[in-house]
């Protein structure tokens, strides 16, 4: 995934659902092991609640946070991983499967064998 959001500018920032309901506070954006890019975020959902994770493309950085173009409740329901570690392949592919994404490649236009594909790490993080 390619997206033109800076990670510096999104922790501590308001995330929104497809409505504009605020879902919750951007905690960690997870960056692509292969490209840099950055590629999820992981939204704290609530006082005593958990991190959901959420895909950076297609959302959008908007004035009043990040709006991310899935309904509350998909969000909500989104694989909590826990913060601070590095995603591995199988909880990456979960994410992919929960929001029906494709993980094609979009040079080759297939996706690429399980294990041929880096995957996210913490954005600044040395792993």
């Amino acid at each position: 995934m390619h997206t033109d959001i800076d990670p510096r500018s999104l922790i501590g920032r308001k995330a929104f659902d497809r409505n504009g309901t605020k879902i919750g506070t951007i905690d960690e954006v997870y960056l692509d092991d292969a490209t840099g890019e950055p590629e999820w975020a992981a939204v704290r959902t609530g006082l005593f609640s958990r991190d959901a994770f959420v895909p950076l493309e297609p959302s959008e950085l908007v004035e009043e946070g990040l709006r991310i173009p899935y309904d509350r409740k998909l969000i909500k329901d989104a694989p909590d991983f826990g913060v601070g570690r590095h995603l591995s392949p199988e909880q990456e592919l979960q994410l992919y499967h929960h929001y029906r994404l494709d993980i094609s490649s979009p040079d080759s236009g297939s996706a690429p064998p399980p294990g041929d594909k880096d995957f996210g790490h913490v954005a600044g993080s040395e792993d």
